[in-house]
């Protein structure tokens, strides 16, 4: 049992809270605040119980010079100052001067943001590298650190896998939540257990399928992945997005477990991937050489619903076709209308399926909509995350 932020006294010290504000933005606008929101219940904590809080974050990548003004946390500090209803005092800077005096004046209570953490990787990547000179000078910024940044626990960056090693530590309220709802629905699941598994490569979620395949009941493939399997069985898909280099590895899936893994009957197909192309619904038998399929069928929807209609726990990674087009968003919608219908435990794992699924209006219809997705990934496939690793124990 990891400790959290609730193991320690914060008043009067300064605490540096990891968050991950690594929100889409669009012309100037803040297309989803998800993350932000879902960290104000532990920034509230520290600022209730009169810490001076630091935040850092991520935002984009930074790879030269040009990327610093698109990816400023600037825009981010204004719409976390209308969330918490405070003044958020934001340092266009990752170190000196200016920092340091801020974070020096801070009273109790006060709340901070800094500059995005990956301007350091301009000179040697060095948040990134997790260099040990960085993290030690952010560690002199704080007193305690709390990591509640899920969305990047996976890596090692001097955010976070360094402040730790080197400040008393804790997660936050947000880790908290990911680890006890992603850990016990893997581990311990109310059954029957059914993972829906989707987006583009096979290459992608091997790991998962190997770790989920033995303990789900039912692994319901869609998406781009879904093709590669159906090759495997010895299906034309004509156009199709095909993993070559992992068709062994499906056919020795389907062989071992034919019964648990479910694969589409029929899908939307089309000659390109566009809002404007023309497609067709198809059996997947019948679908042409020059076409591709790109979202799953009626037919497979209503085959995957009497599975997730007899579950008792739900989790969805990747979307089933290309929602983002119109023509090919109907089958990710349509899971996303049956499980917000059902009472079973649905745990979405981030990334484009929490985009999707908060695109569409579902935002509150799940029981879990995870803020990580490759972290959520690795937890699937049960390995460690290193930013969650390094956390003392209780």
């Amino acid at each position: 049992m990891k400790k959290t932020i609730r193991d320690f006294d914060l008043k009067d010290k300064k605490v540096i809270i990891r968050v991950d504000f690594n929100v889409p933005i669009k012309d100037g606008l803040i297309t989803d605040d998800n993350r932000v929101v879902e960290s104000l219940e532990t920034i509230n904590y520290a600022i209730n119980n009169s810490a001076k809080v630091i935040l850092m974050s991520h935002l984009g990548r930074v790879k030269e010079e040009s990327d610093k003004a698109k990816n400023t946390l600037k825009l981010v500090s204004l719409r976390l100052s209308e969330l918490l209803n405070k003044e958020v005092i934001f340092i266009p800077q990752t170190r000196g001067i200016e920092l340091e005096k801020a974070i020096s004046n801070l009273k109790s209570g006060d709340v901070l943001l800094m500059e995005n953490t990956r301007y350091e990787d301009l000179d040697g990547e060095k948040e990134s590298n997790n260099d040990l000179e960085l993290a030690k000078y952010w560690a002199n910024l704080g007193d305690i650190y709390i990591n509640d940044a899920f969305g990047t626990s996976h890596r090692s960056h001097a955010s976070n896998v360094g402040l730790a090693s080197l400040l008393p530590n804790g997660v936050g309220f947000l880790i908290e939540k990911e680890l006890k709802v992603l850990a016990s629905s893997i581990d311990n699941p109310i059954r029957p257990l059914t993972v829906i598994l989707g987006g583009a490569k096979v290459s992608d979620k091997i790991g998962v399928i190997k770790n989920l395949v033995n303990k789900a009941d039912y692994i319901l493939i869609g998406g781009g992945m879904a093709f590669t399997f159906l090759k495997a069985q010895g299906i034309e898909v004509g156009k199709s997005l095909v993993d070559l280099d992992n068709l062994d590895f499906c056919r020795e899936m389907l062989e071992k477990h034919e019964d648990k893994l479910i694969l589409p009957i029929d899908v939307i197909a089309s000659h390109e991937m566009s809002d404007n192309s023309d497609y067709r619904e198809t059996f997947i038998t019948d679908l042409k050489s020059d076409e591709m399929g790109l979202d799953i069928g009626s037919q497979t929807i209503k085959v995957f619903k009497q599975y997730l209609v007899d579950s008792q726990t739900i989790i969805w990674n990747g979307p089933v076709g290309a929602f983002e087009y119109s023509n090919f968003a109907n089958g990710t919608k349509a899971l996303c209308e049956i499980l917000a219908n059902l009472e079973a435990i649905t745990i979405l794992g981030g990334g484009d399926t929490a985009s999707a699924a908060i695109n569409f209006g579902y935002k509150e219809a799940f029981t879990h909509i995870s803020t990580g997705g490759g972290a959520s990934l690795e937890l699937l496939e049960g390995k460690t995350l290193s930013g969650i690793d390094i956390i003392h124990n209780k």
